[in-house]
């Protein structure tokens, strides 16, 4: 499934009725969970069910087309299914056990309620909220597909206005010649991410480098009077600066992980529980600001486009364990140098940990925890590296 987004123009009334759209496709959700949650052991079918007998409690709700009203159930049973996913798995701590949103950011159609013309330049919405005509903006053409391919159409609110994003049903792959190298990377705070070569990449800190005048913004927002048009105002005006940093940060993810992929065959990359490792609160704003988990997600699927294997790699004894004869050489946190009284290796810290990533990935190849997409062939790694780590 390929998404593509472009950016929509429209006059100001027809915004009012995106988001008039928005708020009943959230109303339709609470309701549904609401049903859930009244009715014990009602399933994702019920929920569809439920959708046609709110459309004739609730005019408004029937103005929202019927598709776009069970993507709305089906958003609420995603939350409910993850519960239960959660509860089998036995994760420990809480199991998110779905809530009501206050707030919505988006409305989804399946197949009706929405036509592109034929120059694909112009998006029209025909359900009862009668949103009419909207123009497209964006460098995607959407020329190269069918409208059949087309499966959903999805209308998001954002800080700096509103997308349209087009679920198309299409098979991305690429087909580049394989590189024959192998890597191990290993992500910190210090730097972006630390490889097996030696080599590091610079953490961005968007986050960082924004929070200054994201606290002169947030500081007039407070100083304006509740209510007013001057507090809206400001309150937008933050609003698309937290838009610029995250932008920033999958900009940055992307493009690293699409470079990281392309030119290598076998990337090994550690496991990490991002959400058990921020609720340490000195480091949490830092872990949250370099996005190890948005880095992780676009390698994998760049790994699926072009046909290469992905390792994760349990994180346990990287950094303590020495990368050339494997015994333990414990070292705290400030120690930013790897040195083995055993063997006499010394490393920086995070190169030692990237070599015994590498290591383990290559073990674990063939493994249920691989990620692989294609064959891999073994003989294509460069023979020397893999002598190297097999002592």
């Amino acid at each position: 499934m390929l998404v593509l987004e472009a950016k929509l123009k429209g006059k100001t009334e027809q915004c009012s009725l995106i988001d008039e759209a928005i708020r009943t496709a959230l109303f339709c959700r609470n309701k549904a969970l609401r049903y859930w949650m009244d009715n014990r052991g009602a399933d994702r079918y019920d929920l569809n069910k439920f959708m046609a007998v709110l459309a004739k409690e609730f005019e408004f709700a029937n103005r929202l087309n019927s598709q776009a009203r069970q993507s709305s159930a089906e958003r609420a049973w995603s939350g409910i299914a993850r519960f239960f996913d959660n509860c089998k798995k036995k994760i420990a701590g809480k199991k998110g056990y779905p809530q009501f949103k206050k707030r919505g950011h988006s409305v989804e159609y399946k197949q009706t309620g929405w036509k592109l013309s034929e120059d694909r330049k112009y998006l029209t919405l025909t359900d009862g909220f009668k949103i009419g005509r909207l123009k497209l903006i964006g460098s995607r053409d959407l020329n190269f597909y069918q409208i059949e391919q087309i499966k959903r159409v999805r209308l998001v609110r954002r800080a700096d206005g509103y997308y349209a994003q087009f679920c198309v049903d299409v098979d991305r792959r690429e087909e580049i010649e394989p590189s024959k190298t192998t890597i191990g990377l290993d992500v910190g705070l210090n730097h972006f991410y630390t490889d097996s070569n030696g080599q590091v990449v610079d953490n961005p800190r968007y986050l960082r480098k924004s929070e200054r005048q994201l606290k002169k913004l947030q500081r007039k927002v407070s100083k304006r009077k509740k209510g007013s048009a001057n507090r809206k105002k400001t309150i937008k005006q933050l609003a698309r600066k937290h838009l610029q940093v995250s932008r920033q940060r999958k900009d940055f993810a992307v493009k690293t992980a699409r470079c990281v992929v392309r030119s290598n065959d076998l990337i090994a990359y550690e496991d990490l529980q991002v959400r058990n490792m921020v609720k340490n609160h000195k480091l949490a704003k830092s872990i949250s600001d370099v996005s190890w988990s948005m880095f992780r997600d676009w390698v994998e699927y760049f790994g699926k486009v072009f046909g290469k294997v992905t390792v994760a790699v349990p994180p346990h004894y990287t950094s303590q364990n020495c990368s050339h004869c494997g015994k333990q050489v414990i070292k705290t946190l400030s120690q930013r140098t790897h040195c083995c009284l055993h063997c006499g290796t010394v490393l920086d810290r995070d190169h030692n940990a990237a070599l015994n990533i590498l290591a383990s990935g290559l073990n674990r190849v063939g493994h249920t925890q691989i990620n692989a997409c294609g064959e891999f062939d073994l003989c294509q790694v460069d023979v020397s590296l893999l002598g190297k780590l097999s002592h």
